[in-house]
């Protein structure tokens, strides 16, 4: 079992650097807000993606079939 007088260490996904996961630390699990926008911008441009199969085809994407 952990002990409760050190808290937990997890590394930021962007940098790398520890965290500490505690309430003080506002972009856990990211160390600063720019790893925490960095992230986000690549998820937002597919750079990271979920690996399986798409819930749409590609035709279910199209503006014209979206709105017919």
């Amino acid at each position: 079992m952990p002990n409760s007088d050190k808290p937990l260490i997890v590394k930021c996904p962007t940098c790398k650097h520890p965290v500490p996961w505690t309430a003080e630390q506002l972009f856990k699990p990211f160390c600063c807000e720019r790893c925490k926008l960095i992230d986000l911008g690549e998820w937002a441009m597919e750079e990271k993606r979920i690996p399986g199969e798409s819930l749409f085809q590609e035709s279910d994407t199209d503006e014209d079939s979206f709105f017919q």
